[in-house]
């Protein structure tokens, strides 16, 4: 395995579609890592609803600009996927002790697989502990108002692909 960078994380997932829970991980994130791989997932036991392209578009939308963060496909075992990118760090986001015991699991398999590899966990802001991509996709279906929860770039790919509209406001 080459050399691992501790300053250098990935924060892994399908991300479909990105919500301002996972934003807030990753600005967050970028606060203590030197770089942040955004690594969407290619192959997924979840049924998308966007592509993997349409996905990583529309994180490319939404973090223009942040010249320490990359984002990027992936379709392989994380843990290899992480060592590829000289990566220390698997950074997952925690809502609530529901989440913790998947989490957990996964992050023991992976410190088997590799033990110079970290997972580190970060609590999601209060605000946001309720939210998820799933959320979102369900609300959205039938014609909820996902304005606010959801990066405004992500507004209008949801719109056209239920064929609703959320009436969200300027500024919301």
């Amino acid at each position: 395995m080459a050399e691992l960078n501790p300053k250098i994380a990935v924060y892994p997932g399908t991300f479909d579609p990105l919500t301002m829970g996972h934003v807030s991980l990753i600005r967050r994130g970028l606060t203590i890592f030197d770089t942040v791989v955004l690594a969407i997932a290619e192959s997924t036991p979840k049924k998308t609803l966007f592509s993997v392209e349409e996905r990583v578009a529309m994180a490319h939308d939404v973090f223009q600009g942040e010249c320490n963060l990359v984002i990027e496909p992936f379709n392989s075992l994380l843990i290899d996927y992480v060592a590829s990118k000289g990566a220390g760090v698997i950074m997952r986001g925690l809502r609530a002790v529901s989440d913790f015991e998947y989490e957990f699991q996964m992050a023991l398999m992976n410190r088997k697989l590799a033990q110079k590899i970290e997972t580190v966990f970060m609590m999601t802001d209060f605000q946001w502990m309720y939210l998820s991509s799933t959320i979102v996709k369900e609300v959205a279906k039938y014609g909820g108002d996902v304005c606010g929860l959801v990066p405004e770039q992500v507004i209008d790919p949801l719109q056209v692909r239920y064929g609703v509209q959320f009436g969200c406001a300027e500024g919301k």
